[in-house]
């Protein structure tokens, strides 16, 4: 404490200088209408710059905690939309499960991802405790990401659509013509439609997107569009080479959707004695 009152003390001087000129000025703009005219405006224009700094700074910072708000609220939305696209029967029944059959939707944030392998996966921050399941279908707004694996408490893991065993049923928008998507293990951009007949009418540019054939996406997501058509080596089906929709190197928020009679179907299935192509 002494050190620091005989530091101040050695100021002494400077710090009266201050005082006085602080004083001065504060007489000149209190009595000078035109220099206080110019003092306020500067002061007013310098006060709303570290202000709109500091209100940017913070809008940044709270930029997580608003895309995370947004994704939920999105997943909400694309629930009740789903419920509005269910095609509608001339006689409704209740009691219809099949009717009924719907989709839920949930937000999460991808935490780490990977391209560059042949079996590339993600990790999302949420888990079995927010509800997310293995199975679940995951994409984004730009299209189809691929399909929850595993899940811990709060993480789950996603196998990529790039990854060479993974199969996702889609067709051709314009023709209703019903094929899998599956990626070569080459491009990031690129993947392939297969299962397409020869003698099918495809053109360069034709939308591809989910089939709705099956118990993990809904009907219509985007995958991406016809990038090259060629004949093949097989005798039956075209060579088609599809440009993905989804930008797999920026891939930072998803949503996850779960068929709520998916358990209903697999029963079916086995009961039925009839293989169930979950793609």
């Amino acid at each position: 404490m002494q050190r620091i009152l005989l530091f101040l003390y050695s100021l002494r001087a400077f710090l009266l200088f201050i005082l006085l000129e602080v004083i001065a000025i504060w007489l000149i703009v209190s009595y000078n209408t035109q220099q206080g005219s110019v003092f306020f405006n500067s002061s007013n224009q310098l006060s709303g710059k570290i202000l709109g700094t500091k209100n940017n700074v913070s809008e940044y910072f709270s930029l997580r905690e608003v895309n995370t708000r947004l994704v939920d609220t999105n997943a909400e939305l694309l629930a009740e939309l789903e419920m509005y696209r269910k095609p509608a029967d001339s006689v409704f029944i209740e009691l219809d499960s099949t009717l009924m059959a719907s989709f839920e939707f949930k937000g999460a944030k991808v935490i780490n991802n990977s391209i560059r392998l042949s079996q590339n996966h993600l990790t999302l921050n949420k888990g079995a405790n927010q509800g997310i399941k293995p199975g679940m279908g995951v994409f984004n707004g730009q299209g189809v990401v691929g399909r929850v694996k595993g899940v811990s408490d709060n993480f789950a893991t996603v196998i990529s659509l790039l990854h060479t065993e993974l199969l996702v049923s889609s067709k051709i928008e314009s023709t209703e013509v019903f094929g899998s998507i599956k990626w070569d293990g080459a491009s990031p951009k690129n993947a392939k439609l297969l299962y397409v007949p020869r003698h099918v009418k495809v053109q360069v540019g034709d939308k591809i997107v989910t089939s709705g054939y099956n118990a993990v996406f809904p009907e219509g997501i985007a995958i991406g569009k016809i990038l090259e058509v060629n004949q093949g080596t097989d005798t039956n089906y075209l060579d088609i080479t599809v440009e993905l929709s989804t930008d797999f190197t920026r891939v930072s928020y998803v949503y996850l959707v779960e068929n709520t009679i998916e358990a209903e179907l697999d029963s079916l299935y086995i009961n039925s004695e009839l293989i169930n192509e979950r793609q």
